[in-house]
This record gives C-alpha cells, structure tokens and sequence, in this order.
C-alpha cells in the first residue's frame, strides 16, 4: 500500500515506493540519478543478453556461456583455503546431473531448497570428472509471472557500486508492474503512425523485457525518436520564438567606419566574405534579432566578417561584445581590434578575470555609461555585474566551446541583441541540425587567394631530432615555428609538466640557437600576454606551448608546426593546430610525431596527410570517434541522450526535425488540444531546468 505522499503519477513519484526499494535503496538509486519512478523507467538497458535460448549442459563444450533448466538435488557451501565461499548445488535434468556453483554469494543457499526448480545461465566448465555450471544469473521458476534474470531476453543496465543488476532488473520489472499503465501517449497520432513508433506503454514493456530482439530494436527506436523530437522541438520553438521579438534597437544605413576599415585592409575581401557580410547586413537590418551561425575554416577571414558586424553596430551609436573561449585567444582578438580601430576613432576594452578590483570597477562603470564601444572577454562577460547601455550585437568565436544556456546568457543583457556566432572547427551536419538547429547558417567556404596547402607530414619518435633541426634550418631564414606539448588529458598538471621538460630539453638541445619561449594555460596573464606579444613581434623565434595556441592566433610568419604525440589528438584539433601556420602565404609545414598504438590513430593521421579539408576531417572524426568523444561537443550544449546516437541514428534525426517544424509552424503555442500532453511534457522539461526554451 502506497502513501498518501506517493501519486499514480510516475513523473514524481518517488522511486522509495517500488515495491522492495525503499528508502536505503532510494538513496543507493540517487547515485544513478534515478529518483522518481520516471527516472526508473526510463534508464534504459545498455544492451541485452540473450538467455532465451535453453539448452541442455550436456550437449555444449566446456567454456560456453549457456543457460539451462534444473532441479535442486542438495547444496552445500564451503569456505576456502582463500576465505572464498563457495555454493555448490547438484542439480538434475533430463540428460543427467549437473553442479551449479556460486562465488562468494551469500544466502543463495537458503533459496535452494531440494526440488526447487532453476533457471541458470551461466560459463559450462567440464573438469575435475563432472560438469560445472558457474553462474551468471539465476532464477527460480514458481510458475507466477515471468521469468526475468534468466530463461529470457536479459536486460543489462548501466549500475553502480552497491546497485546490482539483479537490484535493476527486480525494481525495474516492478515497476512496470504498478506504472505501466500510467504512462499515457504524449506523441501526436499521426508522427505515431508517419513514423511507425510503437505507443508508449507497449515501448516501455519491450525496452526493459522484450519478447524477441526485433521488438526490443522497435521500442529503442521510439524512445529515440521521441528523446530527439522533444529536442528539436526545442530548437523549432527557439527559431519561432526568434522571429516574434521586436528588436528596440535599428541600425543608420550609412556605413562609413565600415568602409574606413575596409580601407585600410591589404587585401579585397572573398567573394565569399562579401556574401556573409550581405547575409549579416539583411540579418540586422530586420526588425527580429539575427541568430546566425558562421562557419569558416581556419585561416577563411571570419575575423575582418566579425570586425565588420560590430562596427555596424557602432556606426548607430550602439554598443557590440566579442566572447572568446580563452584568455590567450581573447587578448589576441582584443591587441587585434584595438590596432585596427584606434586610429577610425573606435573604444575597444577588454574584461577579463584576471583584472585588478579597482581597475575593473572602472571599466565596468564605463561600459554601463556607453564610453566603450566594443567589449572583448572570456566567460566574464555573463557574470551578473557587467551592465551594458545598449548592446546590440554579441560576436561569439568558437562557439563550440560554449553552450546554448552561455550565449542566453549573454542575449538577455541586450534587448535581444543581434548574435553571431563564429566557429572554425566545422560541424558535421548531424551535429549541426542538432546543436545549431535554431540558427541560420552562413558558410566562408574559400580561402584568401595566394593561401598555400600546409604539407603534411608523420614521423615516428625517434626523428624528432632531425625534424628540431629543420625547424632550427627554418628559423635561420627568418621564419618562426611552433611546437605543441604532448597533451595529457587526466591532468593539467602532467599537460604543464610535459611542456616544461620540452622547452627545457630543446633550449640546451636542437634549438639551443634559437630564441625558444614557453607558453601555457597556467601563466599569469601579464606573463602570456608578454610572450605572446615576443612572438608577434619576432622576438621569439620558436613557441613551445600547451593547446592554447589552438585556436585565434595570428602569426603571419610562423611556417612550420611540430606537434608531439600527435595520436592524442582529435582531428578537429590537429586541424585547428595546423591552421597557427601558412597564414603569411608562404609555403607552411606541419609535422606529426606519433607512435601509432591503434587503428582510429593512424586513420587521424592518414586523414591529416591526405586531406586539407576542415568540413570533410569534421565528418571524418565523428565516424572515427564517435559524437560522444568529438572536441568540444561535450560543451556545445548538446544534451547528454539516454539513447540516441548521432551517427547511427542520422535518419531519426532527420525525421524529428522535419517532424518538430511542421508541428511548430502549424501551432507554435501547442494549443490544439491534440498536443496538450505533449505540451506538459515540455514545461516540465522547463521545469526541470533541462530545457532551453520558453513556450507560449
């Protein structure tokens, strides 16, 4: 008997009021973030054994995993010399008798009484003169219910320490029991049978305990579908939600600090930069704010686009931000505006939080006045206090590194402003109509004329001392390099270690003639600033750094990269890494020493080698790599799916999308009273804070 506390409701029931949990193992659940029955039910089996199949001990080899029926003889339990217990059961069957054997799993014995009949499953071992069992799982058949450790197709759940799967299966089982049929249908009837989803209570029986493996593959398909339409409902109802703001502020038409700048450029902007430059200027110049996403590869010019879309903003008297992922990257964008703008006139700051109390007070006050036209910053920029007079526009560079509640966050300290949001890691288009499903979408997809191909090349270890001496052979020429650290991904202490035994074993070593400074995440500003600022100048001839180099910088004359370890790299990353150099238009090198321990590290190098792509390495690595372990797509905002897949599931996607957008530009409010569950399904997504949208 439930208490007056529990509901019929599984959405907020506690998980303390399936029959044999309770309130100790409530609390072991928590730990699995499973605290309603919902949450039970909806923590879906990683995969399925397959014990349905009974066969008899007698006709398998020792060493196979089997599952067979038998009747309880005797059972005794010893301890051994080791202090292992062990319980051992005589059990019989048609073809003759058998021994069941348990390890250190204690009562089994009192279950076991003579006559009682089992389900075992389990590795056949046939040694010392008689036929051994040793069990997996087991089950006793009384002749009530359905059988659900063995006998059957077996779900297995991901768990945790003090949370067995026999727990799972036990309260799972129970569960759907008591709140199957609570469950109602929130899809709408006619996605249900466009799509050919199997309805809810009947997906939810199959998923946990299906009856053959085509129903359990048909109940995964429809919690997959389902968790990625909520999704992209989400995305349509942001777009939807987009194109009803009024925007309080305008732009003038004319255009003169943008046409200045332009002037000073030393180079024609790409057709292809003037096409984006077109998108934006139609973009802002509507009465919605533009929600545009710009993808560029590395070395395409997004940066001049960017300049050009805040001077517009600054032309009308209005105010624009420039986020950037890191300090080092920031700073460079920040030296970069404020050489350019100074001279047409234009107040560039940068806040960042490594600024003294008194001196960003200061700032913060001149920002919130409007005596800063253009403000550049890592994540310090959402903090609560930093107050603009009219933010119109927000530029955010490799968005990839931020998540869709950051850039909210930043939208609400303007009126709606303008947002552009540049990345030069390319996305796959599955991620993209995922992550990026409410932005529209510009392309740079052509290099600055003049821009050679970085040569590509792989060495083993033992030759980066010849490769150290023709970077000291290309620095004797005037030209500049980079050499990046092993990255060690546990600790960024091992990461500033690695780094420093490098600079070190090069100063006294193969570079001992050159100018070598060191660089990496755990300097002091002052300190990176200083070293980086070396480097511009060509004071220093060869940088040794950590990944923070990998994005954002721009030294036209550094023409050979050397990265070590190059196997513990991502292609998105070795990618960007080889973007630093070439960008002067000279012939650009780009070396990777490795030791090939694995077939995925050797296919990122023979990718490196073979293509200068960015768009085709993207869709390169998801197959490689898989959504889950990509650079940056942790933090992109993405939801972390129960089920879903990105690669294998690219069609369902598709379908989702396609089926979100016809329902939101049919009812954006969901007010047909066809969609009225599906409604409170996603306001208590809101509720729950795993949502980034607002309906109606």
């Amino acid at each position: 008997m439930m208490s007056n506390m529990a509901t019929e409701d599984p959405y907020v029931t506690p998980v303390k009021y399936v029959k044999m949990v309770g309130p100790r193992r409530a609390e072991q659940l928590a730990r699995l973030k499973l605290f309603t029955i919902h949450d039970l039910l909806y923590h879906f089996p990683r995969e399925y054994v397959d014990r349905s199949q009974l066969v008899s001990p007698f006709d398998r080899h020792s060493g196979d995993m089997v599952t067979v029926i038998g009747r309880v003889l005797s059972c005794q339990e010893n301890r051994s010399r080791k202090n292992l217990i062990i319980t051992k059961a005589a059990l019989e069957c048609a073809r003759g008798i058998f021994y069941a054997v348990w390890f250190n799993r204690f009562h089994v014995k009192k279950t076991l009484e003579p006559g009682t009949s089992l389900y075992i499953s389990g590795k056949l071992n046939n040694g010392f003169g008689h036929l051994e069992v040793h069990v997996q799982d087991y089950e006793i058949i009384t002749g009530e219910g359905d059988s659900i450790h063995a006998g059957r197709i077996v779900p297995v759940y991901p768990a945790t320490s003090g949370v067995t799967q026999r727990m799972l299966r036990t309260f799972v089982y129970a569960a759907l029991e008591q709140w199957r049929q609570s469950y109602r249908e929130f899809l709408p009837r006619r996605v249900l049978d466009k799509e050919g989803l199997m309805a809810l209570p009947d997906a939810l029986q199959q998923v946990h305990f299906p009856d053959s493996h085509a129903l359990a593959e048909q109940a995964r398909r429809r919690f997959v579908f389902e968790e990625l339409f909520l999704f992209q409902l989400q995305l349509a109802l942001l777009r939807h939600n987009i194109t009803r703001v009024k925007k309080l502020h305008g732009y003038g038409r004319v255009n003169k600090l943008m046409q200045k700048y332009m002037a000073n450029l030393s180079f024609m902007l790409t057709a292809a930069q003037s096409r984006v430059v077109d998108e934006i200027t139609v973009d802002m110049e509507s009465p919605h704010p533009m929600n545009r996403l710009l993808q560029g590869d590395v070395g395409s010019g997004k940066t001049v686009v960017a300049v050009l879309t805040l001077l517009k903003a600054v032309e009308s008297g209005l105010q624009g931000a420039l986020m950037a992922p890191t300090e080092v990257l920031a700073e460079q964008h920040y030296l970069s505006l404020d050489r350019s703008l100074s001279s047409l006139g234009v107040r560039v700051a940068l806040l960042n939080g490594g600024l003294p109390v008194k001196e960003r007070r200061a700032l913060l006050e001149q920002i919130a006045n409007g005596e800063v036209s253009i403000i550049v910053g890592t994540q310090a920029l959402l903090q609560e206090d930093v107050i603009f007079k009219s933010l119109a526009v927000v530029v955010i560079d490799e968005q990839h590194r931020f998540g869709v509640r950051q850039r909210g966050i930043l939208q609400k300290k303007g009126v709606y402003p303008d947002l552009l949001i540049m990345t030069a890691t390319p996305i796959p288009r599955t991620l993209s109509m995922t992550v990026y499903g409410d932005l529209d979408v510009s392309v740079i997809d052509a290099l600055p004329p003049g821009r050679q191909p970085v040569r590509t090349y792989y060495v083993v270890p033992e030759e980066l001392s010849k490769v150290f001496q023709f970077v000291a052979r290309h620095v004797s020429e005037g030209r500049q390099a980079y050499v990046v650290c092993p990255l060690v991904e546990e600790s960024e202490k091992l990461d500033l270690q690695a780094a420093e035994d490098l600079f070190q074993q090069l100063v006294k070593g193969e570079l001992r003639m050159c100018r070598v400074a060191l660089l990496h995440g755990r300097m002091k500003r002052a300190d990176k600033e200083l070293v980086m600022e070396q480097f511009r100048a060509g004071l220093v001839d060869v940088l040794v750094s950590t990944t923070v180099i990998e994005v954002g910088i721009d030294v036209p004359n550094a023409g050979v990269m050397v990265i070590v370890d190059a196997d513990r790299f991502g292609l998105a990353q070795l990618h960007q890494l080889r973007g630093r150099v070439g960008r002067g238009g000279d012939q650009a090198h780009c070396i990777l020493s490795a030791r090939l321990r694995s077939r995925e590290a050797a296919e990122r190098i023979k990718a490196m080698k073979t293509s200068q792509d960015g768009f085709y390495l993207a869709e390169k690595d998801l197959q490689i790599r898989g959504p889950g372990d990509m650079a940056g797509v942790r933090q992109s905002g993405m939801p972390e799916f129960r089920l879903a897949n990105l690669l294998k599931d690219r069609d369902l996607l598709g379908a989702a999308r396609r089926q979100a957008m016809v329902l939101i530009s049919d009812d954006p409010e969901l007010r047909n009273g066809e969609y009225h569950l599906l409604r409170l399904v996603l306001e208590r997504l809101i509720k729950e804070g795993s949502s980034y949208y607002h309906i109606g």
